[in-house]
């Protein structure tokens, strides 16, 4: 059985390390950074939005930008 802590805490992380070395990454940026696929990478930013570890910034859901909180 997975654990899902463990299973998507890790996609967390890896969307974070991403995040911690550029701010301010679209969808398509991290998707490439990560190599997670879409639902992985949803996931992740879903997990790390719910821990309130990072912003969004832009008005418009496929060009949004996302940066770790200060």
């Amino acid at each position: 059985m997975v654990n899902p802590d463990e299973y998507f805490g890790s996609k967390a992380g890896s969307v974070w390390s991403a995040l911690h070395e550029n701010a301010g990454m679209t969808i398509t940026q991290l998707k490439r950074k990560t190599k997670l696929s879409d639902k992985e990478l949803y996931a992740a930013l879903g997990w790390l939005a719910c821990e309130r570890k990072i912003d969004i910034h832009g008005d418009t859901p496929l060009l949004f930008r996302f940066a770790l909180r200060e």
